[in-house]
Parts: structure tokens; sequence; C-alpha cells
């Protein structure tokens, strides 16, 4: 259903609030640079400390600015099973065409809980499911034998897979079938799990460069592995800078080396990188070519 560069947006904010027009300048570069689809309001865009309120309107504006040239999948996850409801039936209002769903996280439910969540979210909202399981942020995993169970129901239909275990691809694909759509949720991993089933990558580094991830993806994609490798390279140095402390610090920073004018703030508890961290980012834009 979904493939290819897909950035979880980074969300603007200045002076505290939200920036809407540096957002809506970052949605067009985006779509410009090749990037198929975008995710709002994932841990890259800072939901965590958003108000319900605010949320909604970042993906409202999303929407409105990517107006229908590129699918947006909305985040809307939340450890409590009713928010993640509310989220998903007000991204099905606004024209989303996908739910980002992250694992319930600090409750850790057990795997019973996994299947209640999501098919208690699917019987209530017909707005189709990606599930995100990043184990590092939620301390909670899916099974592949539970996300086959999941992969049943219509409107489960892919999973943004950040368990950093590339062997996974080919059991989940096994277990839920080749049309389940994989997209990895690690840039520096991508290029294996492309080749061993997936479909496209839910990604940081493409909200620095857009292009040269599409590219990257558009490779892998044609089976032009050389390419893909190359592209691999030229990249893996950025994968790994924006990293280098806690995200999305060095994102941010780094999008504000490309564009001076790109609004830095970044809400408490998270806070500017260390000069370690943007000295590698900066050394990462060169090795990219995009500075």
């Amino acid at each position: 259903m979904f493939s290819g560069s897909i950035p979880a947006l980074v969300t603007p904010f200045r002076d505290g609030s939200f920036d809407e027009a540096a957002f809506r300048k970052l949605v067009d570069a985006q779509i410009a640079g090749g990037s198929s689809a975008l995710v709002p309001c994932g841990t890259t865009g800072e939901s965590a400390t958003m108000l319900i309120a605010e949320h909604n309107h970042v993906i409202d504006v999303c929407i409105d600015q990517a107006a229908g040239r590129v699918p947006v999948i909305a985040g809307c996850g939340s450890n409590d099973t009713s928010v993640a409801l509310d989220h998903m039936r007000h991204a099905q209002k606004a024209g989303a065409a996908a739910a980002l769903v992250v694992l319930p996280y600090y409750n850790r439910p057990n795997q019973d809980g996994l299947l209640a969540h999501y098919r208690h979210l699917a019987s209530n909202c017909d707005l189709p499911i990606v599930v995100y399981n990043v184990p590092a942020r939620t301390v909670t995993d899916i099974a592949v034998e539970t996300l086959a169970e999941l992969a049943k129901l219509p409107t489960i239909v892919g999973i943004k897979d950040a368990s950093g275990k590339v062997e996974r691809v080919a059991a989940q694909r096994l277990a839920c079938g080749p049309d389940f759509c994989q997209l990895s949720g690690n840039d520096d991993m991508a290029l294996g799990f492309m080749a061993m089933g997936g479909v496209g990558c839910i990604s940081v580094t493409a909200n620095v460069a857009p292009g040269p991830c599409a590219e990257f993806q558009k490779a892998c994609a044609e089976g032009r592995w050389a390419d893909a490798l190359a592209w691999q390279d030229r990249l893996f140095p950025l994968h790994a800078a924006l990293f280098t402390d806690a995200s999305p610090g060095p994102v941010k920073y780094a999008l504000s080396r490309l564009d001076p004018g790109f609004p830095t703030d970044i809400r408490l508890p998270m806070t500017w990188p260390s000069a370690a961290s943007r000295a590698a980012v900066d050394a990462a834009l060169v090795h990219a070519g995009l500075l």
C-alpha cells in the first residue's frame, strides 16, 4: 500500500509554538524531493510533547499542504487505546490515508494486550493501520505470530519495523504474506531490509536529504543493488550522525545548517545536541554532498 522514501517529519516550533509556515515549506520540499508519502506526528515530530489539539492541527496542516500529491500516514499512537482511537478518527476525517500506531508504551502489555489494542482500533475505525514496532522506545515487542494474527484484519496493512532485527523481514513476510507492507524504521539498516522483502523506509534522514533517500529507495525497488549500495555509502554517515544525540535535536540542527531560517526550537525534555553531535552532523552533510 505504501513504498519508497517516507519522511517521519520534524515539527518546526518557533518561540514555543508550531511554526505552520515552516512546516508547509518542509512538506513542499519533501514532495519536490521525491518522497512517496509523509508521516506527521511521529517520534521525530515530537508528538510526545504536543497537546491533543495541537497534534490534530499538525496533521490537518500536513494533509492540507500535501493536497493529495502524496498520501499522509498520520501518527496516531498512544499508550491509551481510547486516545489512539480518537486520533485515528480525527485523522480519517481530515483525509489521512492511514494511521501509524505505535505499540502501547510504558504500560507494557503482553501479546494478548497488543492483539486487543489493535483489534479494538480496527473494529471502531476503518482507517488503515500501519503497526509501529520500536522496542527501544516502548519496551514492548510484537511477536511475529501476533503480527500475523493482526495481518488477517483487512485494515491492518503493514508495519514500520524499528526492531533492529533485519531477519524479521523474512519471518514476517512468510507469516503475514507478501502483500503485507513492511517499511523499515531504521535508515542505517534499510538496504538489508529492502533486500529481504521490504518496500520502503519511514525515514529520519529524508527530512534532510529527501532526494538522495528517494533515489536510494528507487534503486532498491528496481533491483539496482550496486547503485543502492553507492547511495548507502554516501548516506550512512548521515544516518549515524542524526542519532549521535537525542532525536530530533541533530535533525533540526542539520535542517538549520541547510536552511539558516529553519526554526530550531526543541521542546523539553529534549535539548539542543552537543558540540560533538553537531560536528558529526556537519561532517556527514559534507560527505553526503549536501553542504
